[in-house]
């Protein structure tokens, strides 16, 4: 998938003046985060395409306010994040602040961690990856408007669903409770990003 991102995000940003902001979309488990570090690495050796990835997931809700909502058993639904706060992100981006610090999300803490990736304004190219990102309709409307290229990576749902029972285990879920999980709310959160994926300028398929 790398190679196709790369045909398209190369020449688009080498074609236009100052930052570049590409959005990688896609339901659970599709690959997104690998394909956002793979392409933010390989821009890095192209002259003049500095680039840093920046994942959504880092505005997870902290699990205590996900609590306090009893949203606890929806964590990663749309409502489970500071979309709000995402957008704000993105504009201080587009705007190319002199130094702008994003939060990323921690797979072993389970939460956001605030402030751990630093952008300078001379970055060219920005690699944001998110189930979220073609939304259209609250706080997330905005996203699309904020991006210059938007990526939609699919996959089998067989292959998604096989990674997202073995993220669970590695929760420490038994194997019917992740299973549970993936088919309760992971697939119900595919199903909305699905709906969006004819607002990408480019699908590719694993």
């Amino acid at each position: 998938m790398l190679q196709p991102a790369l045909d398209v995000v190369v020449p688009f940003a080498r074609g236009r003046q100052g930052r570049t902001i590409v959005g990688i979309c896609g339901p659970p488990a599709a690959g997104k985060s690998t394909l956002s570090a793979a392409l933010s690495d390989a821009l890095n050796i192209h002259n003049g395409l500095s680039s840093i990835a920046v994942p959504m997931d880092g505005f997870h809700l902290s699990n205590a306010e996900l609590e306090r909502l009893g949203l606890t058993d929806r964590k990663g639904a749309p409502e489970t994040f500071d979309a709000a706060g995402f957008v704000h992100l993105l504009r201080r981006l587009r705007a190319g602040e002199e130094l702008v610090y994003a939060p990323s999300y921690s797979r072993s803490l389970h939460e956001s961690i605030g402030g751990v990736i630093p952008i300078p304004s001379d970055v060219r190219v920005i690699v944001v990856e998110g189930n979220y990102l073609l939304l259209d309709h609250g706080p997330w409307a905005s996203v699309r408007g904020l991006l210059d290229l938007v990526l939609y990576l699919d996959a089998p749902d067989e292959v998604r669903q096989e990674s997202l029972v073995r993220r669970q285990l590695a929760k420490g879920l038994a194997l019917p409770a992740a299973q549970d999980w993936v088919t309760r709310s992971d697939e119900r959160n595919a199903e909305v990003i699905a709906g969006t994926r004819n607002r990408a300028d480019l699908i590719l398929s694993r």
